[in-house]
């Protein structure tokens, strides 16, 4: 793979025991981002998925292993701020990463912790609000806003530090369906316009099948990579973890049992229906 923005080398994680022996949470993951992607990470709950975002910019480190940003060695601590620089964090919870009582201001924020000159903060505020649709907010209070917006104004506090990669981690969870919608179009938004790389942990089958690649995750361990469509042809390992696939593709597989002769690489609705259409129109 070439331009790996992120690279992840043989990497474990154990959290302190605060009583007996900490079980480990990443047993040896060894994992390439590449740079302009869009990769999914997906797993049920206590996989480990959020453990390894966490690990993409540093705000923890392997207990083994080494994890390489644009080159960083993450464990070497005078490189910490350029990781951050590189690599944004966007978390489940957009009222954890809200701290302003208007929203330019909160957008604001941390390119002024970074001593980018006030001239420069204006623009880079006015860009990352356009880029997330929310420049008619400008000048709202967070608090009054939707969830949706909510996330969409964290997403452009990071924007407005200009990474070259954004991790999100479950960022679409506590939100309602448009919420869900108006985030993923942001993010789809930063990958295919802005060509920012862009990894999404997520356990919904719909956000993961919009990305470039899909690494599946359990137990700690990295059990499926490839295209979604390689990916959700897998029904059985993903069944055996929990994990469900696609509406369209569990059609296509119970219609499989059945006996038809259909394919599992259909994702959309469009793509499904033509495929049974096909199939149907040769048995006659």
């Amino acid at each position: 793979m070439s331009n790996p923005i992120v690279k992840i080398e043989n990497v474990t994680f154990s959290y302190t025991a605060e009583e007996g022996v900490a079980p480990t949470v990443l047993k040896d993951v060894s994992l390439e981002i590449e740079e302009g992607s869009f990769v999914a990470v997906l797993g049920h709950n206590g996989c480990g998925k959020s453990t390894l975002a966490k690990h993409m910019n540093a705000i923890l480190l392997p207990s083994g292993g080494t994890v390489w940003v644009s080159g960083m060695d993450t464990a070497d601590e005078d490189k910490w701020l350029d990781v951050h620089r590189t690599v944004g964090m966007v978390f489940q919870n957009p009222d954890n990463q809200i701290v302003a009582n208007v929203v330019e201001e909160d957008v604001a924020f941390a390119p002024e912790n970074l001593g980018v000159p006030s001239e420069e903060i204006r623009e880079r505020v006015d860009r990352a609000l356009e880029i997330v649709g929310m420049s008619k907010y400008a000048r709202h209070a967070p608090h009054r806003l939707s969830g949706g917006q909510k996330q969409r104004v964290a997403i452009a506090g990071v924007i407005a530090m200009r990474p070259r990669c954004i991790v999100m981690d479950e960022p679409t969870a506590m939100l309602d369906p448009i919420g869900r919608e108006e985030v993923l179009k942001t993010i789809l938004h930063l990958n295919r316009e802005q060509h920012t790389t862009v990894v999404l942990i997520t356990h919904h089958m719909d956000e993961a099948s919009l990305a470039d690649r899909l690494v599946v995750m359990d137990h700690g361990r990295i059990i499926a990579d490839g295209a979604p469509r390689q990916v959700f042809q897998q029904v059985e390992l993903l069944k055996s973890v929990g994990l469900t696939v696609p509406d369209t593709v569990g059609l296509l597989y119970e219609l499989r049992k059945a006996g038809l002769d259909l394919p599992l690489d259909a994702l959309s609705p469009e793509e499904c229906a033509d495929a049974i259409r096909r199939c149907l129109a040769g048995q006659r």
